[in-house]
């Protein structure tokens, strides 16, 4: 059964999304795209909502995948009944695992703040955040957002350089920038 399968993603991807959304992306992407629940496009489509909606794009798209997986999945679960209970169910599960560990290990980490072995793990754990949100932009880096073609793809480029530049020279605010970036997009495609 999809939800049960559903389950089985978010509970890995809640397990061992370590970083962020951005970070667990790659994950997300291998165990929703992977099974065809969904397909690339709607993959790059879930991330940029995810991005857009306020709250963890983590818990976004674990709430959107699981509302729309099941109805692609099979025909007979296709009313959106099926999708809310599968949005409260992935919601929940990639919820779940973080609230656990979080809860257990807060009341170990204070007490041992000051232990070589607890700053050691998390001296170790800043460089594989780092990697994984170097992945996620990689992933991101295909031809569903810049295009196929090569007009597209130097457009795209153009609005992700000039996006950078605005952020890290000029000091403009994200959303300011995101919202630029999309009136350049709307204008350009």
């Amino acid at each position: 059964m999809i939800y049960l399968k559903l389950i089985w993603a978010y509970l890995k991807i809640g397990l061992f999304g370590f970083g962020g959304g951005y970070a667990m992306l790659a994950l997300i992407q291998r165990e929703i795209v992977g099974p065809q629940w969904i397909t690339e496009q709607m993959f790059t489509d879930i991330v940029a909502i995810s991005q857009m909606t306020p709250g963890p794009i983590g818990i976004n798209s674990a709430t959107y995948i699981g509302y729309i997986a099941p109805g692609e999945s099979s025909a007979a679960f296709s009313s959106p009944l099926y999708g809310i209970l599968g949005a409260i169910i992935c919601t929940l599960v990639v919820v779940l695992p973080s609230f656990l560990l979080v809860s257990y290990t807060s009341h170990f980490i204070s007490r041992h703040r000051e232990s070589a072995f607890v700053k050691g793990v998390f001296s170790g754990l800043r460089p594989v955040v780092v990697g994984l949100i170097a992945s996620a932009a990689l992933l991101l880096m295909n031809s569903a957002n810049f295009g196929s073609e090569s007009q597209e793809i130097i457009k795209s480029i153009a609005i992700c350089i000039v996006a950078f530049l605005m952020v890290y020279f000029m000091k403009l605010h994200p959303i300011a920038v995101v919202t630029i970036s999309g009136v350049a997009g709307y204008l350009l495609f």
